[in-house]
């Protein structure tokens, strides 16, 4: 096998080096276990759930899939399919769990069947663990335990919300459906989509009650997604929300495990949105609301007796409010804790004081603890050192910010009391590090069996041009300037909202490393709209992505061409859903800059996309038509002058196929020859070994020979 087919290969089968390397940990809150999934080697789909022991370092397996099912293949309802899409979730077996609040007792899903696995020490032995299925109404749908470990909520693809005592004697439903496209305990679509709320159902903290989200999608408008390799098969019915038609109707109670049921109350007609629910003992349950234009929301403090909500803080911003992980919450002495654009900056707010300032740039709350809050942050416009492409993690108290993350890279925690799992990508090493801390000491490294990728990388992080765009370097292996002189360009973004390239980790460059191995100069920028640098920075594409994020990647190829051997003459791009939409774009309207492009999934109508996304950063689109109308790509149909492939899976649900097939045929009406590729059965995630290898392997093909090479 050459090194130009394997290095596709393994990219593919091990799902882009993710099969094997430990995820999803949770630490107990006595330091003395941490959970986390893993599967048996860097090939294997299907994740088992572990524990390791913190005093002595040593891991044992608590749940089994493979033995759980006896051997027998995975049989995933649509709902459970649809919940991976949402989450990008391409493995198997153990995808998910959750634990009681000793972390004693896990709970997950099995092809809709109901689980649980003690992981206490001494629990079980290597192989099984203990762990045993409880017999319920299912198909399951996101288990989760009472804080007490005496109960398990589980939601149902019929649309119920049933709690099990969790010997498994009494199963019963909590609240059921109403009337039809109504559904208890899960999270609808653009939440889990664009909100990152993938929940719909809190258990109180002190176990006796929930409260649950009750979902109507009645009034969303229907889709369907045929499979047309396959037509005997019945099209899938979709509610999907596009921009500028009614969302689903989201509403909230609370549910007493005695059979009672208290409606909770705001201005669901003004903040129809909820976006974050937050319930622990540090003060009442809390609530993140948002106005459908995203410039106004509220925190709000629920009274779980009466149902009624109080105002505790509410945000405006003239372009759109953003939301973050892990806010808002409380302290454990009863403090809001929040995330939020001050001053020109990101900021951490404990109460009534900013505990940040322009030196840091936080995205993330991790854990909130009686003297500290751990955060992810990058380095802010105010810091001294750039430090270009890193994210650490950092303990900010009311003395200021303390770095638990020491050496450069990318790196994520996960915290309970003085125990805290540190993990490490960087760019001088592929694949991430996880280190067990207790303070500030290692006591446990947790392994990884993810594969060593077959290449390096020689990835250059870089700012380029006036506005100091991140942008990632890679030149071919081997490559020597004297002897091979300029190098065809291949821009290689995201480019978008959400979609953070530029990064201090060798796993995230090997892709573009293998494209500049096949004998090209390949650029990656992070223009204006991408997240890590500033609110200015990413909302400075309000109303005009197309414009912004374009002249960003055009800025950055000429600017980069006075330090890097670039042949501007020959510069083609490639990218996936909003990267695909920005490839399309750039052959549209700039073809005097970008040669060649392939765009996978792209967006190239955003009235046919969700309502979340889209109306952010576009506005509605019965408010703003003439802004919709300048980022659709058919009306440049007719100025296609390069060539263009178009790749889509048509079973996409998210960017549906219609986006391509509408684009190709206004290409076909204006009379520009271009090339489509549709991928029957993939969705937005190109999971298929096959579908993958083949997909990068017929891009570098196109590319060349659109380039002359």
């Amino acid at each position: 096998m050459t090194k130009e087919t394997s290095f596709p290969r393994q990219y593919s089968r091990t799902l882009r080096y993710t099969l094997g390397a430990p995820r999803s940990f949770t630490v107990s809150p006595d330091g003395a276990r941490v959970a986390f999934l893993r599967s048996r080697s860097g090939t294997d789909r299907a994740n088992l759930l572990w524990v390791l022991d913190t005093a002595t370092g040593r891991e044992r397996a608590a749940a089994d899939p493979a033995e759980l099912l006896g051997g027998g293949g995975e049989d995933l309802s649509p709902a459970e399919r649809a919940r991976r899409e949402r989450t990008r979730e391409g493995s198997a077996g153990i995808v998910g769990y959750a634990v009681d609040a000793d972390a004693a007792l896990a709970a997950f899903a099995l092809s809709g069947r109901l689980f649980t696995a003690p992981l206490a020490h001494g629990a079980g032995e290597a192989g099984g663990g203990g762990a045993r299925e409880i017999l319920v109404t299912g198909p399951v749908l996101d288990p989760r335990p009472s804080p007490d470990g005496r109960h398990i909520a589980y939601a149902t693809t019929r649309g119920d919300l049933r709690v099990v005592t969790s010997d498994g004697e009494t199963d019963r439903a909590l609240a059921e459906p109403d009337a039809d496209g109504v559904t208890w305990g899960q999270a609808e679509f653009v939440a889990q989509e664009e909100m990152d709320r993938g929940r719909g159902f809190w258990w109180a903290p002190e176990g006796g009650r929930l409260l649950a989200a009750r979902v109507d999608d009645t009034p969303v408008q229907r889709w369907w997604i045929a499979d047309p390799a396959h037509p005997a098969a019945a099209p899938a019915e979709v509610a999907y929300p596009a921009a500028g038609t009614p969302n689903a109707e989201v509403s909230l109670a609370v549910l007493g495990l005695d059979g009672s049921r208290t409606d909770v109350t705001w201005d669901r007609a003004r903040y129809p949105y909820l976006a974050r629910v937050h319930w622990s003992a540090g003060g009442p349950p809390l609530l993140l609301v948002q106005a459908r234009d995203q410039r106004s929301q509220l925190v709000l403090a629920l009274d779980p007796d009466t149902g009624a909500t109080r105002t505790l803080h509410v945000d405006e911003d003239p372009v759109w409010l953003d939301l973050f992980p892990g806010v808002p919450a409380w302290t454990p002495d009863g403090r809001l804790v929040r995330i939020a654009d001050e001053g020109g900056a990101r900021v951490l707010a404990v109460g009534d004081r900013v505990l940040t300032g322009a030196a840091l740039h936080v995205r993330a709350v991790l854990d909130v603890g009686p003297d500290d809050v751990l955060v992810t942050a990058s380095a802010g416009e105010g810091a001294a050192d750039p430090e270009l492409g890193e994210v650490h993690v950092l303990r900010v108290g009311p003395a200021g910010a303390v770095r638990v993350s020491g050496r450069p890279g990318h790196h994520s925690a996960v915290r309970s009391g003085d125990v805290t799992v540190l993990s490490s990508a960087a760019l001088d090493r592929p694949g991430s590090r996880v280190r067990v801390l207790r303070g500030a000491e290692p006591v446990a490294e947790i392994a990884s069996y993810a594969e060593t990728p077959v290449i390096g990388t020689g990835v250059r992080l870089v700012a380029a041009g006036k506005r100091r765009i991140p942008c990632a370097v890679l030149l071919p292996d081997g490559y020597d300037r004297d002897r091979d002189g300029l190098l065809p360009v291949l821009m290689d973004p995201y480019g978008g909202p959400h979609g953070q390239r530029v990064v201090a980790a060798r796993n995230a460059h090997l892709t573009s490393q293998w494209f500049a191995d096949q004998g090209f100069a390949v650029v990656v920028a992070d223009g204006r709209g991408t997240p890590g640098h500033s609110p200015a920075w990413e909302k400075a594409i309000a109303f005009d992505m197309a414009g912004v994020t374009l002249d960003d990647q055009v800025e950055a190829v000429q600017a980069l061409a006075e330090e890097f051997p670039l042949d501007l003459g020959r510069v083609a791009i490639r990218g996936w859903s909003y990267g695909g939409y920005l490839a399309a774009l750039a052959v549209l309207r700039r073809p005097d800059v970008f040669h060649a492009a392939v765009a996978g999934a792209p967006v190239t109508d955003w009235r046919l996309y969700d309502t979340h996304y889209t109306e952010r950063y576009l506005g509605h689109p019965d408010e703003r038509p003439e802004v919709y109308d300048a980022h659709a790509l058919a009306a440049d149909a007719a100025e296609l002058s390069r060539p263009l492939m178009l790749v889509h899976g048509l079973a996409d649900d998210n960017v549906v196929a219609a986006h391509t097939l509408r684009f190709s045929s206004a290409l076909l009406e204006a009379g520009r020859p271009h090339t489509v590729l549709p991928l029957s059965g993939v969705t937005h995630m190109t999971p298929q070994e096959q579908v993958a290898e083949n997909l990068l392997l017929l891009q570098v093909d196109f590319l060349r020979r659109s380039l002359g090479l």
